[in-house]
């Protein structure tokens, strides 16, 4: 049986049809996997996953091939509207591939669940309180689910924080969760208001517990990755230097910045997507991470010593392979399968390297070519759409528009007309 792979010549020139064979067949997928990623989500289903249904909206599930994260070779399901993002993933990670693919490591997956006390006189007396009582409280914590606790997870440790704010003193307890192959936020709130009461006990009538709530910003949570680009592949010493200048441009300016860490997130997003976890959670904590000393971009790139490119990347990852969404969606659930990821933090490492080849894609597209010419070509497919054009016709009118460099509706409709004369 040949090994599989994830490199995959000429995927793109593939019908859709002929893509999810090859897909089905590298993941192991059943036909009626194959069913649910051609039909979609149904109507009972998205009615039972949240409010008010009425309808589905669907986003493109496009797979992300090349990849080759700590030697195993994955396709990377990614759902997103915006064109070029797996294009370029898939090609960064076809040269990352010269050099041995991405290297990746993450910490335990220990989220953090907050408890807020104000009006707080003494808050040095409240802290103590609370540590005389840390066992306690993490035992009663644990009570919740002795699940978890029984597969190596659960709550483990106990940090306080005194912060002055504009409404007085208060005092932040940090109850630290390991919540294993979940993306824990259900599992942190329910410990979170669990131990409200002995909290409280220890406030002794000086202060109130407030908000008890799980963080986004999972610094104790943080995923990595990195990988050298050979300079030849890349396209030369001059595009090294260009992509580094581009780098401290980023380093330098917020307003640079912003797009730059964009530009990471649609390949992380994507995968967060697809694989039915909580994008916005993943957003918030990765721009507040990269703030938390100004506002700095989340990948570093630099030379080595040969004069290849190397990157690195690191931010909080809190996505998980069971619970919500994951498993709810049939479509993430699939998608979950065809990466064949085993743990969460297999799936946050995977999530890291593909961020940081998108990024990379961006920045080489910028230093050269610019941004528009790899978005050119789809976006005139979606503006010779707009226009009318159906079947084969689509892409010989995106192509007159690509070549002529002119892409917008009122062109599309005079080239339709021009043809049908």
């Amino acid at each position: 049986m040949p090994e599989k792979t994830s490199r995959l010549s000429g995927f793109y020139k593939l019908a859709p049809d002929e893509r999810l064979q090859i897909v089905s067949e590298f993941a192991d997928l059943t036909d009626e996997d194959v069913s649910i990623l051609n039909r979609g989500l149904d109507i009972e289903e998205a009615d039972r996953m949240i409010e008010n249904v009425i309808s589905t909206i669907s986003l493109p599930l496009g797979i992300a091939t090349n990849f080759l994260i700590d030697g195993k070779d994955y396709l990377i399901p990614m759902a997103l509207e915006e064109p070029s993002v797996v294009a370029a993933a898939s090609n960064i990670a076809k040269i990352a591939r010269v050099n041995g693919g991405f290297h990746t490591s993450s910490d335990e997956p220990v989220m953090i669940g907050q408890i807020q006390i104000v009006d707080v006189v003494d808050a040095e007396l409240i802290r103590q309180n609370i540590l005389s009582r840390k066992q306690e409280i993490l035992d009663k914590a644990n009570e919740q689910d002795p699940t978890l606790v029984k597969l190596g997870g659960g709550a483990k440790e106990i940090e306080i924080r005194i912060l002055e704010t504009d409404c007085k003193t208060m005092v932040i307890v940090h109850l630290l969760v390991d919540v294993r192959d979940a993306m824990g936020a259900n599992a942190v709130n329910t410990m979170a208001e669990a131990v409200t009461p002995i909290i409280e006990e220890c406030c002794a009538g000086d202060g109130r517990v407030l908000l008890r709530i799980v963080s986004n910003l999972a610094t104790h949570r943080l995923s990595r990755a990195q990988a050298v680009f050979d300079k030849d592949a890349i396209g030369g010493e001059q595009v090294v230097d260009d992509i580094i200048k581009a780098y401290a441009f980023a380093c330098a300016d917020p307003y640079r910045c912003a797009t730059y860490n964009k530009g990471i997130m649609n390949g992380i997003d994507a995968v967060v997507v697809a694989t039915g976890n909580d994008f916005r959670a993943v957003e918030s904590g990765a721009h507040t991470y990269a703030a938390l000393s100004g506002y700095k971009p989340l990948i570093l790139w630099k030379k080595n010593d040969d004069g290849d490119l190397l990157g690195e990347i690191e931010l909080p990852i809190a996505v998980g392979i069971v619970g919500g969404a994951t498993s709810s969606n049939p479509a993430a659930r699939i998608s979950l399968k065809i990466l064949g990821v085993t743990t969460a933090r297999e799936l946050a490492e995977v999530i890291a390297a593909v961020g940081l080849a998108q990024n990379l894609g961006a920045m080489r597209a910028l230093a050269t070519e610019g941004i528009q010419r790899g978005h050119m070509s789809l976006h005139a497919r979606n503006i010779a759409i707009m226009a009318g054009a159906e079947g084969e016709m689509i892409d010989r009118v995106a192509g007159i528009m690509v070549n002529e460099g002119i892409v917008r509706p009122g062109r599309a409709k005079e080239i339709l007309d021009e043809i049908d004369e």
